[in-house]
């Protein structure tokens, strides 16, 4: 089983490295790869030093499954190279997520879509997946007309430079700038790039990924992103509007049931999700859970989770790993 990490020198790279070491991923030969300024570079895994190929030299090794994080247009270009040779291609891009052509996955969720002819698989946006953890559970149960969503996304989310901004300005340092706006001791009401019809790009991809993943266009989704001074993971605040009636202690024995959700809501002892402790989990963390006293049947919770993690690397090892399990390749 040959695995490519193209993007292996970058941010979620490094993390998809670190969780194939952890789940023991079955991997015979490890391919990382990266842009032609890191060709030649050393990475190490499982105590083992590999170097960094091109892409062009990856397609020609024809790995049985590569792992993309490596920005849209790269994936645009080299992700039908490698489907091409036999390859498949799980994208933690935008590049292909809408493309009806194209599986939009979250394995909790949908993995049942994915068939053998399937060679190139989208991976969510990171904020949808830890919304749809949620919403999905909920939706077959409950039926969800909409939803309005409020996000506090990590700094981690825009990349190394964005890390070495606020780094910099908490020490008082001036030096090269991820966002237009100082970020420490701040919240910036943008992520991504503004549309025609005043939302973000991040935003929309909350409305749109959410409506594909569910299957259901009539669900309603409302989203504003904000990026905060944080490491750990994105937070969200999520009103839900049902069709059906509802009763907390059944919405909390559902989600106690998903498989990937960890229920954090205890007020007594103060338990609820926070990146500081979703930061290198796993699982999506939810709480904060109650009743929208100001509309009947409706529900608002609190979400948590390590964007690098269950947003981008780990779901796209899962792709992987429901792929080989169910010999769908």
């Amino acid at each position: 089983m040959k695995v490519a990490v193209v993007g292996a020198t970058g941010m979620v790279g490094e993390v998809m490295l670190r969780v194939l070491a952890e789940r023991n991923f079955p991997l015979t030969e490890l391919i990382p790869v990266a842009s032609e300024k890191s060709v030649g570079k050393e990475i190490t895994y499982k105590d083992k030093n590999y170097k960094v190929v091109s892409l062009q030299q990856a397609v020609e090794l024809k790995p049985e499954i590569a792992l993309f994080s490596a920005g849209g247009d790269t994936s645009l270009e080299w992700a039908p190279k490698f489907a091409e040779v036999g390859t498949v291609v799980i994208d933690n891009s935008s590049a292909w997520r809408m493309d009806p052509t194209k599986k939009l996955v979250v394995p909790e969720i949908n993995a049942y879509v994915l068939t053998k002819e399937d060679k190139i698989i989208a991976n969510p946006n990171c904020s949808t997946i830890q919304l749809v953890m949620i919403l999905a559970p909920l939706h077959k149960k409950y039926n969800i007309k909409r939803v309005i969503v409020s996000t506090y996304q990590s700094i981690t989310g825009t990349g190394v430079k964005a890390v070495k901004q606020l780094e910099n300005e908490s020490k008082g340092v001036k030096g090269e700038m991820a966002y237009h706006y100082q970020i420490h001791q701040n919240a910036i009401p943008h992520c991504d790039v503004f549309l025609e019809n005043g939302y973000t790009k991040e935003e929309m991809k909350l409305t749109n990924e959410t409506k594909k993943i569910l299957g259901d266009e009539k669900v309603l989704v409302s989203a504003t992103a904000v990026r905060i001074p944080v490491m750990g993971g994105h937070s969200e605040a999520v009103n839900i509007e049902f069709e059906n009636e509802f009763d907390l202690q059944q919405v909390r024995a559902i989600l106690k049931e998903t498989p990937g959700v960890v229920v954090q809501d205890n007020l007594d002892t103060l338990t609820y999700p926070m990146p500081l402790y979703a930061k290198d989990k796993n699982e999506v963390f939810v709480g904060r859970i109650r009743k929208d006293e100001t509309r009947e049947k409706a529900l608002n919770l609190w979400i948590v989770t390590d964007n690098l993690r269950k947003g981008a690397a780990t779901n796209t090892i899962q792709i992987a790993e429901y792929i080989i399990n169910n010999q769908l390749i």
